[in-house]
């Protein structure tokens, strides 16, 4: 849950897996932890939305690019290394990709 938590603010460290982790660890071994994570108003969407596949809204994939490539570009300005420059855009590479694959949820109001 730590390392999620640390993803938030850091770019290179993903949070999505972190968070999927721990409720699924908490799921077996901790129940108020579990229940605790599932009603958390920022991680619980994102936690129902991966158990139902109903798929993720436009709107948070672009919000959720622009963060990831901001950070990304950020990061290398701060780090200026070799392996910056070549690490973390392959990493945004991978992440973008992974974003854009994932199934698009659609405002069931607009339908």
């Amino acid at each position: 849950m730590g390392l999620g938590g640390i993803g938030v603010a850091i770019p290179v460290m993903p949070t999505t897996p972190f968070i999927l982790l721990a409720a699924v660890c908490f799921s077996a071994g901790n129940t108020r932890l579990s229940n605790w994570l599932q009603r958390n108003p920022f991680f619980g969407p994102f936690i129902d939305n991966y158990k139902t596949k109903q798929g993720v809204k436009i709107s948070l994939k672009v919000v959720s690019i622009a963060i990831l490539w901001t950070g990304l570009g950020l990061s290398m300005i701060v780090i200026q290394s070799g392996w910056a420059y070549i690490v973390l855009p392959i990493v945004g590479l991978c992440v973008t990709i992974h974003l854009l694959s994932l199934k698009t949820k659609h405002d069931d109001r607009n339908a």
